[in-house]
């Protein structure tokens, strides 16, 4: 009756230590230990310059397409029976992913190893249907990840605490928006949008201004950016419950790179107050985001 539709996340890797891995070592690249002789990382981005160590063994697609992606794609279907649609998380290494040598230290040395693209994706279509997933398209993206990305309509990500660094290109700007595209104000992997304000050097601080044609102050900066991604023309908009209590870095979810202190921030009842619940009705109203004037992901993902 309340038209609310769930976006589960779906981590790409599993825990070395994980039931996955002692069920099917055959589908991951392992010694005769069953020890990790690659793990999982991300080359240094703007999240961290070090890159991202995960430390998750990486699959051997041979032996996952051999069996049809059977695993995989129960691990979705899974996952589908709790939610509406799923976000991918790191949608790139579909296409391909940065393999680590296990003994390193930091994951800024390592190889771009093919993943098994859009064989996996016909073979999950062909199982499960029409594909309600979000493609989790940040960081480095060649263009293998986009032309898979596209060739199923997935939607991509944009996130807009990205888009203004100087350049007009910037495609998380929202009048470079594709339609097929979810906006949010910031990820797990951001700073509250009030501790990303606060820090901004004062220039960005100016060229967000320009664009919003006002300048802004921390007191306002969550509700401005929000009502940015509401009015946009990306078809799904999506803000962290940070953002709406315009929180600061206090209440930061996750700093990646970082293995402790994550995911503590908790919320309770009486920090959402009725004033807050009312502006969020009436911005989602005159941005004709409500369910009932809903956009559409794509023909295929009507949210």
């Amino acid at each position: 009756a309340k038209r609310v539709r769930l976006i589960g996340d779906l981590p790409f890797f599993v825990s070395p230590d994980s039931s996955d891995v002692w069920v099917n070592p055959e589908l991951f690249l392992l010694d005769d230990q069953h020890r990790p002789r690659f793990v999982a990382g991300v080359p240094p981005d703007y999240f961290s310059s070090l890159g991202q160590l995960r430390g998750n063994p990486v699959y051997d697609w041979d032996a996952a397409r051999r069996t049809g992606y059977r695993w995989c794609i129960d691990r979705l279907r899974a996952l589908l029976t709790h939610v509406d649609m799923v976000r991918l998380d790191h949608f790139r290494a579909f296409a391909a992913a940065w393999h680590v040598r296990a003994a390193a230290a930091t994951a800024q040395i390592g190889d771009w190893v093919p993943g098994p693209g859009a064989d996996f994706f016909a073979a999950a279509e062909k199982e499960i249907g029409s594909l309600p997933f979000i493609a989790e398209d940040l960081g480095l993206i060649t263009p293998d990840v986009g032309a898979l990305r596209d060739r199923f309509r997935l939607p991509g990500m944009r996130v807009l605490q990205f888009a203004f660094d100087g350049h007009s290109d910037n495609p998380h700007r929202p009048d470079n928006f594709m339609p097929n595209t979810v906006v949010y104000t910031g990820t797990h992997d951001n700073p509250t949008t009030r501790g990303w304000f606060d820090a901004l050097p004062a220039q960005q601080k100016q060229e967000l201004g320009g664009y919003l044609g006002r300048q802004l102050d921390g007191g306002d900066a969550a509700s401005a950016l929000i009502e940015l991604a509401w009015s946009s023309g990306a078809a799904l908009a999506i803000a962290p419950l940070q953002d709406f209590l315009n929180l600061g870095n206090d209440a930061r979810m996750n700093l990646p790179g970082r293995a402790d202190g994550n995911w503590r921030w908790r919320f309770t009842e009486d920090m959402l107050t009725p004033e807050t619940l009312s502006r969020l009705l009436e911005l989602t109203q005159r941005s004709a985001r409500m369910s009932s004037q809903s956009r559409g992901v794509t023909e295929r993902h009507v949210t």
